[in-house]
């Protein structure tokens, strides 16, 4: 059902992204909260159409996981800290949602029948909601990975 993780980003010109957003975010789980309001003033101003929904519940998932599983328990707990990052970008047909942390670990769906656990299903609904999603190690001075989601979006008009 999901595809390979250890997967690269789809071939997209940098030169041709039409809007750009990002945001630090602390290693608290309030963080999340901040990641979704970010994220819906920036598609506010974007206009992505009927993907508006589908494109929050990913990046709540997304930092959600980054928090929980790759920051480590009582790391950045100062104000000031901000382990996680997400971006948004976005071209004409297109909008991929990353966000970074500073773990190595592989991101693993959890295999689980129970459809009613409270947690455990993040990556399938990142799968479920995102037209494609994987991640890549950092490189260079960066330190981690990025866990990112491919939205396909209507053209204008």
């Amino acid at each position: 059902m999901l595809k390979p993780l250890r997967q690269g980003l789809p071939p997209l010109d940098p030169t041709a992204v039409s809007d750009a957003a990002s945001c630090a975010l602390p290693a608290r789980f309030e963080a999340v909260r901040e990641a979704r309001r970010f994220s819906r003033s920036t598609l506010d101003q974007w206009d992505v159409g009927d993907r508006f929904d589908d494109i929050c519940l990913v990046v709540s998932e997304l930092v959600t996981n980054a928090l929980r599983h790759a920051v480590p328990s009582g790391a950045g707990c100062s104000e000031h800290s901000a382990p996680v990052r997400l971006h948004l970008l976005r071209w004409t047909e297109r909008l991929v949602c990353a966000v970074r942390d500073p773990s190595h670990e592989t991101p693993v769906p959890r295999d689980s029948d129970d459809f009613s656990a409270e947690s455990g299903r993040g990556l399938f609904l990142v799968d479920s909601f995102a037209d494609s999603w994987g991640w890549h190690p950092l490189a260079g001075t960066l330190d981690g990975k990025v866990v990112w989601a491919l939205f396909r979006l209507r053209p204008a008009g």
